[in-house]
């Protein structure tokens, strides 16, 4: 009870948050999975169908194909996603011009602040066949025919990845660079009177410094893994679709476009599960919970 007088005003503080959570994380997660377990109408109460919506889901090859289509472009973002802000952080570790290092920052950030409807026009533009500058850029160098980068499976799914760690890679640069950061100088400073070089000191002294910090922007890549939505929806096209939609896509198509509301929530809470158990993989593979 003395501890409970003491911090009544931080537990005051943490209510809204409670309630918040409450109305708009638990209550629809709750109701979610009650109308998977229903055959959903928009009128009236939906009977219960029991695990006829599951059975659904896992018996529909366009389910089986949107999660392979998932683990493809979602994968490639989850490996690109991490090296390229891990690259990029250390090359801007080591420029010494304070102020042209925090320019790169902010210029690399920006695209993080931009929708996807906005980022996805700007790249449907750069890449269109005809006036697109990345199509007329190879033209003049290479001379070779315009290549739709859109219209054609590989290209499609290449550029969802590349436009993805490209929207990204500032904010995630920004968690290596924090840190970066936190590295203790005199370990630097020991590694230099030792006669390393200044990758023997990214090497052995930064990399080894900043696992913590590469372990938790995994973890966090990973459990966006199979949500990716926004970046497909903008950027496919019927030529496309079968081999970039994803189960977000999947589930989009069912819940609004058909109206299967209960199949929808099936659809999304084994996406919930995979996520869940590819989570845990990657935890237990990158020994998250040990120190050090």
């Amino acid at each position: 009870m003395k501890a409970l007088r003491k911090y009544a005003a931080l537990y005051l503080m943490m209510i809204p948050v409670a309630i918040y959570f409450l109305i708009y994380g638990y209550y629809p997660l709750v109701k979610g999975l009650q109308v998977s377990f229903q055959d959903y109408r928009l009128m009236g109460n939906g009977p219960y169908a029991g695990l006829a919506n599951y059975s659904q889901v896992w018996h529909d090859p366009f389910f089986w194909k949107s999660l392979t289509n998932t683990l493809v472009i979602g994968g490639g973002i989850l490996a690109l996603g991490f090296v390229a802000p891990l690259v990029l952080a250390l090359s801007l570790n080591e420029v010494l011009h304070t102020r042209f290092k925090k320019t790169a920052q902010m210029v690399l950030y920006i695209p993080h602040l931009l929708s996807w409807v906005i980022v996805g026009g700007i790249w449907i533009f750069l890449l269109s066949p005809d006036t697109g500058l990345v199509n007329l850029l190879l033209q003049r160098w290479t001379g070779t025919p315009p290549i739709h980068f859109l219209a054609e499976s590989f290209w499609a799914r290449l550029v969802m990845i590349l436009v993805a760690t490209w929207k990204d890679m500032g904010y995630n640069c920004i968690l290596f660079m924090a840190g970066i950061v936190t590295i203790n100088p005199s370990l630097y400073e020991a590694a230099r009177m030792d006669g390393a070089t200044r990758w023997q000191q990214v090497r052995y002294v930064t990399l080894p410094q900043l696992l913590g910090t590469m372990k938790v922007v995994l973890l966090l890549n990973t459990m966006g893994v199979l949500r990716i939505f926004d970046q497909v929806f903008v950027l496919r096209n019927p030529s496309t679709a079968p081999d970039v939609d994803v189960l977000m896509v999947y589930t989009f198509e069912k819940g609004i476009m058909n109206m299967q509301v209960g199949v929808a929530a099936a659809a999304s809470f084994m996406v919930l599960l995979f996520t869940l158990a590819l989570t845990l993989v990657v935890r237990k593979i990158t020994r998250f919970d040990e120190v050090g």
